[in-house]
């Protein structure tokens, strides 16, 4: 055609079968964690890096309803459960991510060296996303854009931001793939023959000049399994209420000690070829000087995601309640102050911790005291004090349907409320909400 008209393909989704078909025990799943890897092959059949895909149990079958509690797992998973050596050894992994999780500090977790960022074809390009992707990829992240499968105006509009294309075989039309392949490939990007499962079409992606090959004529993804590690929220509420108020190494290190799984997760973590030590870290004290305060907090909260109860992330309405709430809060708080990344953080917090009397089933005042919660944190949510608090009753309003710009506007609002308009409200707002992925009303009903 003569305009270029924007298509991203939905990727192909494996039928899933129902329990009794895949034989799999209960038990066994249950105490397993799973994770599926795909190979990444040059022209020359050796192995350069893994497709890392979420697996709900040993059978080799995508079940994901959640794009971002999977990429949450895949994550927990990779770096705690079974550990980068394991799954990844010297090469790179390609993540899934959508956009929510593109604008989640989480993302952070992940070692740029070692990770490519896949962005998934519902992710829509705009200003927005532009300059998230060119301040990840300044940092090291590779951008990879997956499912492509036709020339398009916002294809051309995203290829200046990222590194890597995958071309999809089986959806792309054969009369035009020569002409996708050569536009990609003028631009300088590596080209990447995803979902290629005869030796046809390896030869053709090989003809057309395409770098990397992956799909079931090379190797069917392979499960990995681990023992899981069952982290309770409490001991993970309490860590992050220690990292909330600067706690110092030895009460970090004293609170650690009581959740033996976190430390297995967080020395696998330290340990791993991610950090690139070049030494082994045989002590809980090391490993929390070495990964640092900010990075545990991240970790603490991904693992509060991924893992944090009994209830999947999509089917608890608490934790999808208390998550929404701290993102909004830490995306007002950024939207305040954009350099201010304290005050975030302690947005952030102050949202997670909002509903902790509900997950341990006491007052907000005596579980905030057992946890020694920074003052400002705890003042805020038992009182609704100072600018945290503000900025916590806000976060009510918006998620009840209130009038949230009326006390963002109003006259007793601290300096610098007057930004959250209602219209930057809604848009915070929405944006926290599509971080979990899922619809709260839906989880709750």
């Amino acid at each position: 055609m003569s305009e270029l008209h924007l298509v991203r393909c939905a990727g192909r989704r494996d039928p899933v079968p129902d329990s009794a078909e895949t034989g799999a025990d209960p038990v066994a799943v249950a105490q397993y964690v799973y994770l599926g890897r795909q190979p990444i092959l040059d022209r020359q059949g050796a192995l350069t890096a893994y497709e890392l895909l979420f697996r709900a149990g040993a059978h080799n079958f995508a079940e994901v309803t959640d794009d971002a509690q999977a990429t949450a797992q895949v994550m927990a998973r990779t770096l705690g459960g079974i550990g980068v050596p394991a799954v990844l050894g010297r090469h790179r992994g390609f993540v899934n991510i959508d956009r929510a999780m593109l604008f989640d500090d989480i993302v952070h977790v992940m070692p740029p060296e070692r990770f490519v960022l896949e962005i998934l074809e519902t992710v829509k390009f705009d200003a927005h996303l532009a300059r998230r992707l060119t301040d990840l990829r300044r940092i090291g992240f590779q951008i990879a854009l997956d499912d492509v499968c036709e020339l398009s105006d916002e294809l051309l509009a995203m290829l200046p931001h990222a590194d890597i294309v995958k071309i999809d075989f089986m959806q792309t039309e054969r009369a035009h793939l020569a002409e996708l392949a050569a536009a990609i490939r003028e631009s300088g990007k590596t080209l990447i023959a995803e979902k290629v499962e005869t030796r046809e079409e390896f030869a053709l992606a090989r003809d057309l000049g395409f770098d990397l090959f992956q799909g079931y004529f090379f190797a069917r993804p392979q499960v990995l399994a681990a023992p899981r590690n069952r982290s309770l929220r409490p001991g993970l509420l309490r860590l992050l209420a220690l990292l909330s108020r600067d706690a110092g190494i030895v009460e970090l290190e004293a609170e650690l000690k009581l959740n033996p799984s976190v430390v297995v997760q967080l020395l696998r973590l330290v340990n791993s070829s991610a950090f690139g030590l070049g030494r082994k870290i045989a002590s809980l004290r090391e490993a929390i000087i070495a990964t640092g305060t900010r990075q545990i907090a991240r970790w603490a909260q991904l693992l509060l995601y991924a893992d944090g109860g009994d209830l999947p992330w999509r089917a608890d309405p608490l934790v999808q309640l208390a998550g929404t709430r701290s993102r909004f809060m830490e995306l007002a708080a950024g939207w305040m102050r954009p350099a201010d990344d304290e005050f975030a953080d302690a947005a952030f917090m102050t949202g997670i911790f909002s509903l902790v009397h509900v997950l341990i089933g006491s007052t907000p005042k005596a579980v905030l005291e057992r946890l020694g919660l920074a003052p400002q944190i705890r003042d805020a949510i038992v009182s609704r004090r100072g600018p945290l608090g503000t900025l916590l009753r806000i976060a009510e309003a918006a998620g009840e349907g209130a009038d949230a710009g009326s006390i963002a506007l109003g006259p007793e609002a601290p300096p610098g409320f007057g930004a959250l308009t209602p219209e930057i409200l809604a848009e915070l707002n929405l944006s926290a909400a599509a971080w979990f992925g899922a619809h709260v009303e839906e989880a709750a009903a």
